[in-house]
């Protein structure tokens, strides 16, 4: 990959994950940047070194790595990628390699003390057990989205919660959904053996 092409990689997936109306895929990852405008940017050299030290599939998978993982993505600058966004990076590769296990770990972890329903219960503005256990750190954004493509929760939120911390939440689930290629099946009978407690 050419720096200019990892320059337009990180336009595009900074645009998926934080413009609503954007999808990454639906438009190839097409930005309207110019090989002027690249070249103007002061910050060019960081665009370099990861075009040298990254294949295209890594480059892709160290964006999309980072901008689900920050705090705000709209603010995460190609520097403090670089610098810091290695160790997001390497994090993000442990997960998505046992993705498996870590969801059927996460989900054992929470259904142990937790009634299902309890888990996904609204009640007025508070929020649902399931995303307090997100925003704890005790379930990962990819056991997120699995349980999203499952049961839909998402959009069920979304009518009934008015709440900043939710839409963002919500944002990320429909943004990274799209980059975690599951066996669904696979995953509901995994989440069925551990609520139904028949675990083999």
């Amino acid at each position: 990959m050419m720096p200019f092409d990892a320059y337009k990689q990180y336009l595009s997936l900074k645009n998926h994950f934080t413009k609503e109306k954007y999808d990454y895929h639906k438009y190839c990852g097409k930005s309207r940047a110019t090989v002027q405008s690249f070249y103007k940017r002061k910050d060019r050299f960081w665009f370099e070194k990861l075009a040298r030290n990254k294949s295209d599939q890594e480059v892709v998978e160290f964006f999309v790595s980072n901008f689900i993982t920050c705090t705000d993505p709209s603010k995460l600058w190609i520097g403090e990628m670089i610098r810091e966004g290695e160790g997001r990076y390497t994090d993000w590769k442990k997960r998505t390699q046992s993705l498996s296990y870590l969801f059927r770990e996460e989900v054992e972890r929470l259904f142990a003390d937790n009634n299902f329903d309890c888990m996904f219960a609204k009640d007025g503005s508070r929020h649902p057990e399931i995303l307090k256990s997100y925003l704890r750190g005790e379930v990962s954004i990819e056991t997120m989205v699995i349980l999203d493509k499952i049961l839909g929760f998402r959009q069920d939120f979304d009518k009934h919660l008015s709440d900043p911390v939710w839409e963002t939440v919500s944002m990320r689930i429909k943004k990274y959904s799209s980059f975690l290629h599951i066996d669904v099946f696979r995953y509901k009978k995994i989440l069925k053996e551990i609520v139904l407690g028949s675990v083999k």
